[in-house]
């Protein structure tokens, strides 16, 4: 006797297939047999993933800067997982922790290793904001909840510090199991190729496709060395979208020349959710249709590449044992305008539907499946 057993669920390869669910765990995936305490039957045109991890969010509501409500950027959006990156440090991780046990969405962070996080636009321009005993206390504090490192590497956040803030995260980074380091790239100094020479394996660049003049493009549209060698030692591509950081035309360029993203992520937060241009994980998605990538490739991006990015060891794909997480949406084809951070807008022919969330076996309707009706309940 199963818990649940969601039947006749299309996947992205297009198979038909039941997911069963015990104890908020994937209990086996195909032709289902046996009954459940509750089963879903789907009319075969509806996709399921495993949950889709939006792995760059800023949902502290305390944040004077970047602020939301976890579950208004997640489950509300078919996101079953979201990673805050950065918005908080050492002092204020265990507020946001605790706020954020209270939400249906699933809710990690990547430590700022500035002690107040992003209660400024500079928090890197004071080299005594890095303080390595309160990173490695807070980290003992709370192993399950902070899952890597943030650093804001761009002039305006390290001021007159260039490149040490970055020297420091590493340094960090070594002394606490090496955990994964999300920087944040923008405007020079210091300059992109010596951010790249700094990093390593497992090591990602968030704003990978922003339009700045420190982007990972030359003048001629060719990757920069640097990031080319530094992609070759295992550094990960992070879209983190935002509100300054997303060109078409630079992910144009990349993607052609198979630069692909590794995750695909929103750096949302309240404005631009309301106002644009991010608005929700789905809408990020849908401009990579846009840009030539497949159904597959978009997934894989939001679901296993994101987990294994993040260590998350039991999320991200839809095999027993792993986490019952799982998002349902549909795709329309019809046409709609897409705007990135430059102002630079294409009409969109093909886009994500988010219809449900399912976290640890619970379900969530977005408000798009409760008009659509398409769950057997």
């Amino acid at each position: 006797m199963f818990d649940l057993i969601i039947r006749r669920a299309r996947l992205v390869d297009e198979r038909l297939v039941d997911i069963a669910i015990q104890d908020g765990k994937i209990a086996a995936v195909g032709q289902v047999s046996g009954s459940a305490k509750q089963e879903r039957r789907l009319d075969g045109t509806v996709y399921l993933s495993a949950g889709w991890i939006d792995s760059h969010v800023h949902c502290y509501p305390k944040s004077p800067i970047y602020h939301d409500e976890a579950d208004n950027i997640g489950v509300a959006t078919g996101v079953t997982t979201v990673v805050d990156a950065g918005s908080t440090g050492a002092t204020d991780v265990d507020d946001l922790h605790q706020l954020t046990r209270k939400a249906q969405t699933q809710v990690y962070a990547l430590l700022n290793i500035a002690r107040t996080g992003i209660t400024t636009q500079n928090e890197l321009a004071d080299l005594s904001q890095i303080d390595k005993p309160a990173v490695s206390a807070a980290l003992q504090r709370l192993p399950d909840f902070i899952i890597g490192l943030k650093a804001r590497i761009s002039s305006s956040v390290v001021g007159e510090n260039g490149i040490r803030p970055l020297q420091l995260a590493k340094e960090i980074q070594q002394e606490n199991h090496g955990l994964p380091l999300m920087v944040h790239i923008g405007n020079n100094p210091p300059h992109l190729d010596e951010i790249a020479a700094q990093l390593t394996a497992g090591d990602i660049i968030t704003h990978c496709y922003n339009g700045k003049p420190n982007r990972i493009l030359t003048p001629e549209g060719e990757l920069r060395l640097a990031v080319k060698n530094a992609l070759q030692r295992g550094v990960r591509l992070d879209v983190g979208h935002g509100s300054a950081s997303f060109s078409f035309e630079v992910a144009r360029r990349a993607i052609a020349q198979g630069i692909l993203p590794d995750t695909i992520s929103s750096d949302i937060y309240c404005r631009n959710r309301i106002e644009g241009p991010v608005k929700n994980l789905a809408h990020v998605m849908s401009k990579f249709f846009s840009l030539g990538m497949t159904l597959p490739q978009i997934i894989d991006c939001v679901t296993w590449k994101a987990a294994d990015g993040l260590r998350l060891a039991h999320k991200g794909r839809l095999e027993p044992g792993f986490d019952a997480d799982l998002t349902l949406f549909t795709l329309s084809n019809e046409e709609r305008l897409q705007r990135d951070s430059e102002g630079e807008t294409v009409q969109g022919q093909r886009h994500f539907i988010p219809l449900a969330a399912v976290v640890a076996g619970q379900w969530n309707v977005t408000e798009e499946g409760k008009a659509k009706n398409v769950f057997d309940l």
